[in-house]
């Protein structure tokens, strides 16, 4: 029965998820953008925590099921306006995941605590938070942050690094080590991490 509730809610995501009008090419095929970052955080949760339980799969997925709805642009383009976007986003998730966990016959003290994993409450002390935290972290890292180096200054960048170095367990941290980059982007992560 659990088996077939995670089948289920998984699939009601990536349905929610498929909607996404924003597409990005992976391996010469063309995927809904939040699909494919869905994907993505399964993997790392996957390689990273292999034993993960349940509702960390789903956490992971629904990390930012229909993100698009929300757009950057709607909140002031500054630091406060990027913070608000994302805390409201945090709310946001947790809505849109718990209305499929019930849909997919969850109950609820499991709903509120996907609700708290994907909210971010407790970050450094639940171990679920810091977890998908980790994975969001790699996921990142891995998948975006060459193109997001090619278009932000180095000044940027290295604040960048060194806030997500420190949101990431030491587990997650030394998988990050072995990530492969371009010569130009481990100078410039070498620079990040000598002080954080």
């Amino acid at each position: 029965m659990n088996e077939d509730r995670l089948d289920r809610v998984l699939v009601l995501i990536d349905e929610a998820n498929a909607q996404d009008p924003n597409s990005e090419v992976w391996r010469g095929e063309s995927y809904p953008k939040e699909l494919l970052y869905g994907m993505r955080m399964t993997e790392w949760l996957d390689r990273l925590y292999p034993d993960a339980p349940d509702l960390l799969h789903i956490a992971a997925r629904g990390q930012h099921i229909r993100r698009w709805e929300v757009p950057r642009q709607t909140y002031p383009d500054t630091r406060e306006g990027y913070l608000q976007w994302r805390s409201y986003l945090y709310g946001f998730h947790a809505d849109c995941v718990a209305q499929l966990m019930t849909q997919a016959g969850y109950d609820p003290i499991d709903i509120e605590r996907i609700r708290k994993v994907l909210q971010k409450r407790g970050l450094k002390n639940d171990p679920d938070v810091q977890s998908i935290e980790d994975v969001a972290c790699l996921v990142f890292l891995d998948y975006y942050f060459v193109a997001f180096a090619a278009i932000h200054d180095e000044e940027k960048l290295i604040g960048i690094v060194r806030k997500t170095w420190k949101k990431m367990s030491e587990h997650a941290r030394s998988r990050a080590l072995e990530l492969e980059f371009p010569e130009s982007v481990r100078a410039l992560l070498a620079t990040a991490l000598e002080a954080a």
